[in-house]
């Protein structure tokens, strides 16, 4: 096999040739991935004979850690769109904050919503109130585009129970309970950082009026809710997951051992936790939805079968990566550049984001490389993994379909876009990055850390 130097640069000619793949020849991002595992295996001299089941393997792995919580998590999230809980807790952070600081509002609740909620259904469902808004305030929309975009896709990088953040603490071995509470801990003031403050600076600089008639139409596209739900039971249904989990791992924390924390490991383990939560939200939130269960269903599962495919098939070309042993190789490297490990997990995942286009592919392909290399690397698992998910936040370009999301939704240019999304995701990336060197500043301090 293929050592030293030479498997740096066959891993570097692998990612040239995913990029090439996907940005040139337009592949399916699945196909690119799964043939350039074969590929990369082929080159770096891995006998033929065991190719196939290091990479089954790796697929079959990843999706083992998250392959159920995708598929429920999804249907989770349909369900809270359809029954118009998602609108209503939008509206509730924003009665709180006020006209004046409601860009600030909208960027949190956009942390919020994108916890159960994909980031490309939840930036349209949230469209017409970002035009009510600036309507109503004066503010420029290009602000509330950017506090909301911004929001939602900082907690889509960070805040398992989504799924790049979910494969990032499996794959790097971290409590997912610690994981999610360090994760809101870097994601609030990222998201003020990149999303208000960042948000409220370009919108004074960049003028966008709002489309009355793309207004009218996202809410014909939309179907209103039979009933309204109240915003206590959409509050409720939003934390019952992540109340669960936290549950498991604080009774693991303060009452080890006991039948009560046994009891809590049950109902608190992340797919048991997210399957209750499903099945309450299919008895509590039917009477809000219009829409036939069974649609929803359909929907929701085809939505899922992309995203494992590509979890999947990015956790096999790490395992093909691991297999070769670059990753020792990569820690003598770093040892002699002097490279800090957490800053590596950032530019790795950064660069991978940017140039892929794809959050989830980015993290999930840097932390199966990275993540089983933590403690060899002398950093916490929990820090690796939130370094790798910063990486995951910015740099969103035009390969990217977030990009156009925003774009079009919110009628801005190319150009307004770029110095909207693109720039104020980046800020957050690295304002989450310098939560996560402030939270290694108390290593041994904090549990976890």
């Amino acid at each position: 096999m293929v050592t030293g130097n030479t498997l740096i640069l066959i891993f570097l000619l692998s990612l040239v040739a995913l990029f090439v793949l996907i940005l040139k020849f337009k592949l399916e991002p699945f196909l690119a991935l799964i043939g350039v595992a074969f590929g990369t295996a082929l080159v770096i001299g891995i006998p033929i004979v065991e190719i196939p089941g290091i990479i089954t393997s790796g697929f079959g792995n990843t999706l083992a850690g998250v392959g159920i919580l995708i598929g429920l998590g999804v249907i989770f999230g349909q369900f809270l769109a359809s029954s118009g809980a998602v609108e209503k807790i939008a509206q509730s952070v924003l009665k709180v904050f006020g006209a004046k600081k409601s860009a600030a509002g909208l960027a949190l609740t956009g942390t919020a919503v994108s916890i159960p909620v994909y980031f490309d259904a939840a930036f349209v469902i949230l469209t017409g109130l970002i035009k009510s808004l600036s309507r109503k305030t004066g503010i420029s929309i290009v602000t509330f585009v950017t506090a909301l975009g911004v929001g939602l896709i900082v907690s889509h990088s960070m805040i398992a129970p989504t799924p790049g953040p979910l494969v990032v603490a499996e794959n790097t071995g971290s409590d997912l309970g610690l994981f999610i509470i360090y994760g809101l801990v870097c994601a609030i003031p990222a998201t003020l950082v990149g999303g208000y403050f960042y948000g409220m600076f370009i919108g004074k600089r960049v003028q966008s009026k709002p489309d009355d008639e793309a207004e009218q139409e996202v809410a014909v596209a939309r179907e209103e809710p039979s009933k309204e739900i109240s915003t206590g039971l959409a509050y409720a249904m939003l934390v019952l997951p992540i109340a669960l989990i936290l549950a498991n791992t604080v009774s693991q924390l303060l009452v080890p051992g006991t039948t009560f924390a046994s009891a809590l490991a049950f109902v608190g383990d992340k797919n048991m936790a997210l399957f209750i939560s499903v099945i309450v939200a299919i008895l509590v939130l039917t009477p809000y939805i219009n829409a036939p269960k069974q649609s929803l269903y359909t929907e929701a599962i085809n939505s899922a079968g992309v995203i494992l495919l590509i979890t999947g098939a990015g956790g096999a070309f790490g395992a093909v990566i691991n297999q070769s042993g670059i990753g020792d190789h990569l820690i003598q490297t770093m040892q002699n550049w002097s490279i800090p490990a957490l800053l590596l997990a950032f530019i790795f995942s950064q660069i991978l984001r940017a140039s892929l286009g794809s959050t989830t592919v980015a993290l999930v392909t840097t932390s199966s490389i990275l993540g089983p290399l933590a403690l060899d690397l002398g950093v916490s698992p929990v820090l690796l993994g939130l370094a790798i998910c910063a990486g995951g936040v910015g740099l969103s370009l035009p390969n990217d379909s977030g990009f156009w999301v925003v774009s079009r939704f919110g009628k801005l240019t190319v150009s307004e876009t770029i110095k909207a999304w693109t720039i104020g995701g980046f800020i957050a990336g690295l304002s989450a990055f310098g939560m996560v060197y402030l939270l290694s500043l108390f290593s041994g301090i904090l549990p976890g850390i």
